[in-house]
């Protein structure tokens, strides 16, 4: 496990903003991603919204936490990665909550999301999940823009990583998210998962429920086509037609942008512009989210309200 000590001159994601995240009187307080060395957790609860064979039939045991070490001014999930939503829970807290999800709902996973900036926290709740007989797969649910010698730390407490990748466009990484590494830095966490845990293993032995390996994720942004189509390209010349693929088109306009496509939805010539050059390429198991004529509505599933005791609902 990771120390404690770690939120102090924090280098727990790429960004290295070596803020002394300690909640000691007298420290700096938050990092980049909005939080100190207290866990804060926004949901615990089984999710549905994932992909089928992460979902499956009694859904994912999410444990989404608050804070972000990208912080887009685009997330869907603004209210805890950027507003800070959520509740001081200690690891021992967020375990039994999780014992109930495994207990009651038989939730197929455990499912941390945005996970790298509490990394010493959330190693510590997976020990004591294994230590009480747990074995549940752990996925551990990213922005893409993650260390590779955290993920090198987390390599033995985690079996499945979900992480996105969001940009091939160095200059809108930098305007969306101050990151203007994003590209290159995602290759390369990608590279590192992949080398850790293969692909992922439904689209192998086609078993009903992921147990390991990688998907990558993409969310096509309104007004940036070229963004997606390059991504995808730059995801197959790295790891081939046989990598696990999810194309989202869930975007959803949370808040207002000077970008003036960022505040509407994603048009269907859009998406299939993007759509077409997937298949294009040829990836072998694409996972697609089409257009849905019912995304303008403010209780859309894939909107979550954090403020609600249910927030997918």
């Amino acid at each position: 496990m990771l120390p404690i000590q770690f939120y102090e001159n924090c280098c727990l994601c790429p960004r290295q903003c070596g803020k002394n995240r300690s909640n000691t009187p007298g420290q700096t307080g938050p990092g980049f991603c909005g939080e100190t060395d207290r866990l804060k957790v926004a949901y615990i609860g089984p999710h549905f919204g994932e992909e089928p064979p992460i979902s499956g039939e009694h859904g994912s045991g999410t444990v989404f936490l608050s804070g972000c070490s990208l912080r887009c001014v685009f997330c869907q999930n603004y209210q805890i990665s950027r507003q800070g939503m959520g509740t001081y829970m200690s690891a021992e807290e967020v375990f039994r909550k999780i014992s109930g999800l495994v207990n009651h709902n038989h939730v197929h996973n455990i499912n941390f999301v945005t996970p790298d900036h509490f990394l010493p926290h959330v190693l510590r709740v997976i020990s004591l999940c294994r230590k009480s007989g747990i074995d549940l797969p752990v996925i551990f649910n990213t922005s893409g823009y993650q260390s590779v010698e955290m993920l090198r730390a987390a390599e033995a407490y985690t079996d499945i990583y979900l992480p996105d990748f969001k940009y091939s466009d160095a200059s809108l990484a930098e305007i969306l998210s101050k990151c203007r590494d994003y590209p290159r830095m995602a290759l390369d966490a990608i590279s590192e998962m992949v080398r850790q845990k293969g692909f992922l293993d439904t689209c192998r032995t086609e078993p009903k429920i992921a147990r390991k390996g990688v998907l990558v994720r993409h969310l096509i942004l309104p007004g940036h086509p070229e963004n997606s189509i390059n991504a995808l390209s730059a995801l197959f010349l790295e790891f081939g037609r046989n990598l696990p693929l999810s194309l989202m088109s869930q975007y959803h306009p949370v808040r207002h942008h000077d970008n003036p496509a960022l505040n509407r939805f994603l048009t269907r010539k859009e998406f299939y512009k993007v759509y077409s050059h997937a298949l294009d390429l040829g990836f072998e198991y694409l996972f697609v989210q089409f257009p849905d004529k019912n995304a303008a509505r403010e209780d859309h599933p894939f909107l979550p309200d954090f403020r609600q005791a249910r927030p997918f609902e």
